[in-house]
């Protein structure tokens, strides 16, 4: 069994520590965090173990995701430098936005240049089980590399092995989308208050009904556009609703939110 260890407990961080809890067991999952106390109250709700600083995270695990900000990322290495260089074996797994493979790649020493690398980008929902992954690998991460962390994340939900080229897209999709959903679920409790729900069943509907679309389109395999007109009799409600969403520019809103985060992705990569 691998043991594990994420440099960082942010948002992202403690969302997969959770799904590899679920996959490989807390007793293999190591934590360490720039604020130790919540590296280690994150530990006591998950079981797993916590260690002093970066250091301790890098010799005590095989796989090692780093779950830092994109511009903390080439101190994190530096600091690791030396002991990169006398571990040939370790797996580093990065889910920084928009640092490339070879940007990682020229964060390493001279002499570990080919440690095994991969790009990783999820989403939050991975907490829970019902996450959407993308994973990009570097070649020198072999195929049983590959595999040891789609083990590691099988309690996360979905996980895509994709072409680096396609990674900021992935991001602006489904990365940040969860983000653009939650405004829009609320949007939808807020109409529905103003038509005379409870403000706590609103949500819930809106929640669920949106939960159960998505599971249509992934497991129907239907194209969105059918689900939509199956939905919608002549002359009914729903095409009255789909035609104020259409008039107040839902689908421009969401190409742009989407090309804005591409934009962004992009830069971040850069710096």
């Amino acid at each position: 069994m691998s043991r594990v260890a994420f440099i960082g407990c942010g948002n992202m961080g403690s969302a997969l520590a959770r799904a590899a809890c679920a996959s490989v067991g807390p007793d293999q999952v190591y934590l360490a965090n720039r604020t130790y106390a919540k590296a280690e109250a994150l530990a006591q709700e998950l079981g797993c173990q916590v260690v002093p600083d970066n250091l301790n995270a890098f010799s005590q695990a095989d796989y090692i995701f780093l779950c830092v900000k994109p511009h903390l990322l080439a101190g994190v290495f530096k600091e690791l430098g030396p002991y990169l260089e006398l571990c040939p074996t370790k797996v580093l797994i990065s889910v920084a936005a928009g640092v490339t493979l070879e940007t990682l790649c020229s964060f390493l020493p001279a002499k570990a240049r080919n440690l095994p690398l991969l790009r990783l980008m999820p989403n939050t929902c991975v907490a829970i089980g019902q996450g959407m992954s993308a994973l990009c690998a570097a070649p020198s991460a072999q195929p049983h590399h590959i595999q040891a962390v789609q083990d590691i994340l099988a309690r996360s939900g979905r996980v895509d092995l994709m072409d680096e080229a396609h990674m900021d897209a992935f991001t602006s999709v489904a990365g940040c989308g969860p983000a653009y959903v939650y405004p829009f679920i609320e949007a939808l409790a807020d109409g529905g208050v103003m038509v005379g729900l409870p403000r706590k069943q609103a949500m819930e509907y809106a929640a669920q009904m949106l939960m159960g679309a998505a599971a249509m389109v992934l497991e129907s395999g239907q194209h969105p556009g059918a689900l939509k007109d199956a939905v919608c009799s002549p002359g009914g409600s729903t095409i009255a609703g789909v035609a104020a969403l259409e008039a107040n520019g839902l689908r421009h809103a969401a190409i742009q939110a989407v090309l804005a985060a591409y934009e962004k992705n992009k830069q971040l990569g850069k710096q």
